[in-house]
């Protein structure tokens, strides 16, 4: 369907990004030499002196990018539409509870664990209690499996958060060790801070290139997640259409008639008496 590959095209889309910035510290760093031929000589660094100079932290920022990839997999492989509604299910409940087979509509919901079958067997388990109970069954349900998938997405949010804190701290740190060196100078020379200024702020690149790519898988899957469990719900709502009609329209109280006066009750009681009186025979009294 269309719908389900558009979110595909722009996960496809995110995966580009996450991948350019990752790639950007080795991009920036690896450019050749091309702009002037007679300036003097130029540093090249590759990758692997630039996980020398990063050091510990750089290190930790490394696994934390490698974190990063494996949540982004795994949740691009449970946050779909697939896995959340497996096809075919609503379906098989909805003919179950239209012929009132509500175990076994349950025990189906149990077989095929997914976000929509936590929702309907909440509502199986309250539909002897009419369908007001079936519904906040379902509501409550929601809620809860939203929480946990928001939850389990807060990781991305955590790592992107993190990787800048560190690669300041790095820097930080980096910093303070080239500026010691130089204490015991009076005037020291400006190109002798620079190799140690540049090797502080590697652990800055490092840190907001994993930063980008977290926080903006972060946002891809929370506004999935919201799109996937208002469908959840909607679809959870059309299979007990049905069992709706038949409580709350099936057993909608007959309105009463409007009572008589007092009066005009007491009047017609009289008269059905006089009718059903016998009549006395011509000519004499009753006897």
């Amino acid at each position: 369907m269309d719908r389900s590959k558009s979110p595909l095209k722009r996960f496809a889309l995110c995966c580009l990004l996450c991948c350019l910035s990752l790639l950007t510290p080795a991009l920036c760093l690896a450019a050749d030499d091309s702009g002037d031929a007679g300036a003097s000589e130029v540093s090249k660094v590759d990758l692997r002196q630039l996980v020398d100079d990063a050091g510990t932290i750089g290190i930790i920022i490394a696994v934390l990018s490698i974190a990063m990839v494996a949540l982004i997999v795994e949740h691009l492989i449970s946050i779909r539409s697939n896995a959340l509604m497996p096809p075919g299910l609503a379906e098989e409940v909805h003919s179950l509870i239209a012929q009132q087979q509500y175990r076994s509509a349950d025990s189906v919901c149990k077989s095929n664990p997914s976000f929509l079958s936590y929702i309907l067997s909440a509502g199986l388990s309250e539909v002897q209690m009419g369908y007001g109970a079936v519904e906040k069954a379902m509501e409550d349900a929601a809620m809860q499996q939203s929480a946990r998938l928001n939850r389990k997405i807060e990781y991305l949010s955590v790592i992107g958060t993190l990787s800048p804190m560190l690669g300041l701290l790095g820097t930080v740190w980096g910093m303070i060790l080239a500026f010691s060196e130089f204490t015991a100078k009076a005037n020291p020379d400006v190109a002798e801070l620079a190799p140690g200024i540049s090797k502080a702020l590697i652990t800055t690149l490092f840190g907001l290139s994993v930063t980008v790519p977290a926080l903006a898988s972060f946002a891809f899957f929370r506004n999935r997640i919201d799109e996937l469990v208002a469908q959840s719900s909607l679809l959870a709502e059309h299979v007990f259409a049905d069992f709706k009609h038949a409580t709350v329209l099936g057993n909608k109280p007959v309105p009463k008639q409007p009572r008589k006066r007092a009066e005009e009750e007491l009047a017609q009681r009289m008269a059905n008496q006089q009718t059903a009186r016998p009549a006395p025979p011509p000519g004499g009294q009753e006897t």
